[in-house]
């Protein structure tokens, strides 16, 4: 019997829905998309930490990047106020189609895990808000290489613990970095085409696209 495929998840916009931060930005800025500036500054402080090898937390990068973003808007942010965001972070909901498509790939015989650029305590808080721990054989943090994903170290590191060719797992990801830093280390991976996120023009072309988890699960499935 061939041994099952190993799920490897993100989890912040491909499992956690980051829109229940968006009311603090509304409040604060005046305009929601604001949000998105903030995180897509979080994800450049973590590549560039990767790059120079100067690793510091992901929530630390998301502090930073907070009071970056509120500069930009003319605002200076007290720690409390600081907190009142980030700490909503750890309490994000999941996407209505993620514990049904969960559900169905545990029950075909998928081992599941994750993998989060995020700090181990940080994402154990996370999915148990969520509902999501007992999906999961293992949570994985890039805090063990102190290189944030792309970096195939990130990869690698969980075919290591698993004890696993890193061609026997797929990463499931609503980001393209994230698949592209994935199949470029020799995984195989899966697109989650959440709205507004799209396959860049340099991003590898994962065999397996959809615009949901379900989806996904659906291709997965026999």
């Amino acid at each position: 019997m061939k041994k099952p495929e190993i799920l490897v998840f993100d989890v912040n916009e491909t499992m956690l829905d980051l829109r229940a931060l968006q009311p603090h930005f509304e409040r604060l800025f005046g305009d929601k998309r604001v949000m998105g500036e903030w995180f897509g500054l979080m994800l450049r402080l973590s590549l560039v930490a990767t790059v120079t090898r100067t690793y510091r937390p992901f929530a630390a990068l998301g502090r930073d990047a907070l009071v970056t973003t509120a500069r930009k808007q003319g605002l200076e942010l007290d720690t409390a106020v600081q907190d009142d965001i980030l700490g909503t972070m750890l309490r994000l909901p999941p996407y209505p189609d993620v514990i049904p498509a969960l559900t169905r790939l545990r029950d075909a015989g998928y081992r599941l895990v994750t993998l989060t650029n995020s700090a181990p305590a940080a994402q154990a808080s996370q999915l148990a808000h969520a509902g999501l721990t007992d999906f999961f054989e293992c949570q994985f943090s890039v805090e063990a290489v102190q290189l944030f994903k792309p970096a195939p170290e990130a990869y690698h590191f969980v075919a290591d613990q698993l004890g696993v060719p890193i061609n026997h797992m797929r990463l499931i990801a609503a980001h393209d970095w994230d698949v592209t830093g994935a199949i470029r280390a020799g995984a195989t991976a899966a697109f989650v085409a959440r709205p507004g996120m799209i396959l860049g023009g340099t991003a590898e072309i994962p065999d397996i696209i959809g615009p949901d988890l379900l989806a996904v699960a659906g291709q997965l499935l026999p």
